[in-house]
């Protein structure tokens, strides 16, 4: 069966937005001229299948992303609002899920057909994910940078401390990616 994985860019001090949802800092490892971009994205797709992401960021994301948004393959976004699929170029369909995140989670795992799901944001989706027990590995593409305020990741998540063993460190140029497996 396929993991379910977690993949976000978030501050030293935990956050994954600074305040008014600015994200700008802690994406620029993902444009050129830094580093090892294509690298680390061509690593984490290759044994992705889906994508579930939250409204906050599908609607932060969709214009800047244009027709030809950078996922390639099926995406579920959590909302409250019922929406007709939406297909883009290279692949990509934003599937609008209003039933939950276990309905979305089902629908991506059927799309994956056996590769993994990847949950991109935001922090909220990935909170739920964590408590509902079924995550398996969290990437964390950790940015020299302390926001001081804004959206953290690892917020909500009750009272008992979620073990994690380090599966892999990749240094950048101004990011550290991080992988890890949660432990069971």
């Amino acid at each position: 069966m396929s993991k379910v994985t977690a993949n976000m860019s978030m501050s030293l001090d935990g956050f994954i937005a600074g305040p008014h949802d600015d994200v700008e800092r802690l994406h620029e490892w993902m444009f050129p001229p830094r580093g090892n971009f294509q690298q680390v994205l061509d690593e984490m797709f290759k044994t992705v299948g889906a994508i579930i992401m939250g409204s906050r960021m599908f609607k932060l994301g969709e214009e800047p992303w244009g027709n030809d948004p950078p996922f390639h393959m099926p995406a579920f976004v959590l909302t409250h609002e019922a929406r007709p699929v939406l297909v883009k170029e290279g692949g990509t369909t934003f599937t609008f899920v209003d039933d939950g995140i276990e309905s979305a989670l089902k629908q991506a795992r059927a799309a994956a057909d056996d590769k993994d799901v990847m949950v991109t944001g935001g922090a909220n989706a990935i909170q739920q994910y964590i408590n509902m027990g079924v995550l398996e590995e969290i990437r964390i593409h950790m940015i020299p940078v302390l926001l001081g305020d804004g959206i953290p990741l690892f917020d909500n998540l009750g009272d008992m401390p979620i073990e994690l063993e380090q599966v892999e460190v990749i240094e950048g140029q101004g990011v550290t990616h991080l992988r890890y497996r949660v432990v069971k």
